[in-house]
């Protein structure tokens, strides 16, 4: 059975360090969905002391990621990333839900969820 959420070893890696970075060591990566932006939802990652009963647990390269039961529908199949660029790097989230997203690329929509535009 597929996971709600794949996170990739390369992002994986990445959330440990600042983990360790931050002290956050044994907290869980929380990965969810809050209204906003001009699409009207956007992503949220962090870290998480509790999980409560209605988040789902899912566990890859050794990462305890919670997603709420609420947010699982809207990010099923999700694919969170982190690449390297001359620029930078940084993590992508590609979401094949999101039937649409703002020109500056921080929110999305989905077909049945709109969440709560607002400006960019």
């Amino acid at each position: 059975m597929a996971e709600v959420v794949e996170v990739t070893e390369a992002a994986a890696f990445h959330v440990k360090k600042m983990m360790q970075h931050n002290e956050e060591e044994g907290s869980f990566l929380r990965i969810g969905v809050n209204g906003g932006g001009c699409s009207g939802l956007t992503y949220g990652m962090g870290f998480d002391a509790e999980k409560s009963a209605e988040d789902l647990l899912l566990e890859q390269h050794g990462l305890q990621i919670l997603v709420s039961s609420e947010d699982a529908p809207i990010l099923e199949g999700t694919i969170v990333d982190y690449k390297e660029s001359l620029m930078g790097g940084g993590f992508t989230i590609n979401n094949p839900n999101a039937i649409a997203a703002c020109g500056c690329g921080t929110s999305f929509r989905t077909a049945t969820k709109k969440g709560t535009p607002a400006e960019c």
